[in-house]
């Protein structure tokens, strides 16, 4: 037996215990002829004492030693109230090396997180012992534990799909992988298990859950790890878009609540229309820890040009405008200077973006507009903007004008960079909301036509004759997503069960009967089989893990992450094969 106790199970109740610790040597300080040493393990830290120190000659740190010793009481001055096992050490009578660190170490442990990402992941079993990471590690498998757990509970029984799959076009590309005994054939590597878990509905099973992983080839973000990523994928039978909301709110409540001590939205979650989300907050992901709202004002600056800073012409007529309103001359801390800095850094940002014209402004002093337009508003229209807009005594509005494939995105950067620049969002709250009634169809901006906006196995509003009778471009779908703190944590949808309408769905997208059967046989030939109404979603356990740790990027909540360029450092992936390997495979590369 290496060890009877782990190093965070000692307490002032086993003093005078003998005992057997193992771990990695954390440090070594010489006190004048006696030595302590930091011992850490999976579980925590513990400090022994070394009289004779040629047990430990030539140790370096991070090797892994086996102890046998006496649990004693630390003296007053070395307890350490930051350890659970502060108050008593252990006096090494007897030391083994397991595993000598017979490298110089690429960082120190303990600040690895200060490191470059790039040696970080080359070194990722380095990294990961790093007390921050490693117990990022740990809370990730108790959220999935958790999750597990609430899932069944709510009588949803997990069951794995296939890895290996038939590709599809479902948005993103594809991981394609070469079969070996059906020549120029590939199976790809699941970007959702979409179809699986619709085809287990009409296989009879009720409430399907699964921690899936799920494979895309598409490029890194702060909260998206390239390649592979696992979501809590459910579906529910006989299930309408609000029972689905319901088991969302509870395992996200629940979870959230559990692993944070920050407020967290309480059920049932706000829901807030496609349409009317992108007008207030500029995006279809909002943070509504930010007050701050986005109202149109595109009629009352119809017929008006206005004269910005530096005597050119913002153009308001015939462009859509929003605005914003808030208080800068007086910021959340309650210091009231940095005026002029403001509105050189707001007008530098608004540029920055794609204002070309900058923002425009005006702001409420001693009952009167000032700023760069309020000369050219009348007493009439002044009074009319104070209702519109509920400005108030030293707050200022902000314009945003452009045309209408640029204004939402303009309006939610402002939005967001105002919020920051003085303090409103509240980074004490997780925020939920569910965005609903997304629009079924939108125009591809690079061949013009239409296709669907979101996933092409959802239920448009109205059902068939809606389809049959309406412009496809009004028409809404049964899709949601679940939104916290501005991150899309889920999207899911009412699903079509209907070979009928699927077939009039797919038809307005370009895709004809041939590509359905071609792309989706079994699920388009599973329907005429007597398909039960369903649906779900599918929250992302990664990014739920990076807000409730509160790190910026979700590489530091996955065990071994690919880098941004979805290159693994570490393991020399992807790599090189052997001849015979492609021969196998029947591939051939190109040059």
């Amino acid at each position: 037996m290496f060890r009877t106790h782990t190093c965070n199970d000692l307490r002032e109740s086993d003093i005078g215990k003998r005992v057997k610790l193992a771990g990695w040597v954390e440090t070594i300080r010489d006190h004048g002829g006696v030595i302590f040493i930091d011992l850490r393990d999976n579980y925590g830290v513990t400090q022994l004492v070394v009289n004779d120190d040629s047990m430990i000659k030539d140790l370096p740190k991070e090797s892994v030693i086996g102890i046998e010793g006496t649990v004693v009481k630390r003296s007053e001055e070395t307890i350490n109230e930051k350890l659970d096992t502060g108050l008593v050490e252990v006096k090494i009578e007897k030391l083994e090396v397991l595993g000598k660190c017979t490298k110089m170490l690429p960082f120190e442990i303990a600040s690895s997180t200060l490191t470059r990402e790039d040696v970080r992941l080359k070194y990722r079993y380095l990294d990961l012992r790093n007390k921050h990471i490693h117990d990022n590690i740990l809370l990730r498998s108790k959220i999935i534990s958790f999750l597990r757990k609430e899932m069944e509970e709510m009588g949803f029984t997990e069951i794995q799909t296939p890895i290996l799959t038939a590709s599809s076009p479902e948005g993103a590309r594809d991981y394609l992988v070469p079969s070996r005994k059906h020549k120029g054939k590939f199976y790809a590597l699941p970007q959702a298990p979409q179809q699986f878990k619709q085809l287990l509905m009409v296989s009879g099973f009720d409430k399907y859950f699964q921690i899936a992983p799920c494979f895309r080839d598409e490029d890194a973000r702060q909260d998206r790890s390239p390649g592979e990523f696992y979501q809590l994928d459910f579906e529910m039978a006989f299930a309408q878009q609000e029972d689905v909301f319901e088991v969302g709110e509870k395992v996200l409540y629940d979870t959230f609540s559990k692993f944070t001590d920050k407020y967290v939205s309480k059920p049932p979650f706000v829901r807030i229309p496609y349409k009317e989300a992108m007008l207030k907050y500029g995006t279809d992901k909002p943070d509504l820890r930010n007050p701050l709202i986005i109202q149109d004002l595109t009629d009352f600056f119809a017929k008006h040009e206005f004269l910005t800073i530096d005597g050119r012409t913002v153009p308001f007529k015939n462009k859509l405008v929003r605005g914003i309103v808030a208080n800068y001359l007086v910021k959340k801390d309650g210091s009231g200077d940095g005026k002029k800095a403001f509105e050189k850094a707001i007008d530098a940002y608004s540029r920055s973006i794609g204002m070309k014209f900058g923002i425009g402004y005006i702001t409420l002093e001693g009952g009167e507009y000032k700023g760069p337009i309020a000369k050219f508003l009348s007493d009439e229209e002044k009074r009319e903007l104070t209702e519109l807009v509920g400005i108030k005594e030293g707050e200022s509005l902000f314009f945003i004008s452009d045309n209408a494939k640029v204004i939402d995105k303009l309006s939610g950067e402002m939005r967001t960079w105002i919020a920051n620049e003085l303090g409103l969002i509240k980074d004490d709250a997780f925020e939920f909301c569910y965005i609903v009634d997304f629009p079924m169809y939108e125009i591809n901006e690079e061949t013009g036509k239409i296709d669907f906006t979101h996933n092409p196995f959802s239920m448009p509003q109205g059902g068939l004759d809606a389809l049959l009778n309406k412009d496809p471009l009004t028409i809404l779908a049964y899709q949601y997503d679940i939104v916290c703190n501005g991150v899309e944590l889920s999207s899911g949808a009412v699903r079509n069960h209907s070979p009928e309408i699927m077939k009039k769905a797919f038809e307005i997208a370009g895709y004809s009967e041939d590509v359905l059967k071609e792309k989706f046989s079994a699920l388009y030939n599973a329907f005429s089989y007597g398909a039960p109404p369903h649906a779900g979603m599918a929250p992302g356990v990664d990014r739920m893990i990076m807000l409730i740790s509160g790190e910026e990027t979700i590489r530091d909540v996955i065990a071994f992450p690919l880098n941004g360029n979805a290159q693994d450092l570490m393991m020399g992936a992807p790599g090189t094969v052997t001849e015979k390997q492609l021969r196998e495979a029947n591939i051939k590369i190109r040059e």
